[in-house]
């Protein structure tokens, strides 16, 4: 798994796009008190559900693996 240059920026964009797709889309209400980590993992977990992304193999499945994917998936956005 390479690192992206601005992986960093990639996860922040990710989130909030992740966030503002689910609540769109009815299913999810974030609190201000979700962590990170709570938000990376659903916003993994919906977008494998809506085959948006492809699903990491079940024994790579980490909080690295999950921003990782997640920040490959910004990348592409826009």
């Amino acid at each position: 798994m390479k690192k992206l240059k601005n992986e960093k920026e990639l996860v922040k964009k990710a989130i909030a796009a992740g966030v503002k797709y689910g609540e769109e889309r009815g299913v999810v209400e974030f609190e201000p008190t979700d962590s990170a980590t709570q938000k990376i993992e659903y916003i993994y977990r919906l977008l494998v559900h809506d085959k948006i992304i492809q699903p990491l193999p079940q024994d790579q499945v980490s909080q690295l693996s999950m921003k990782h994917r997640l920040a490959m998936w910004a990348s592409k956005l826009d």
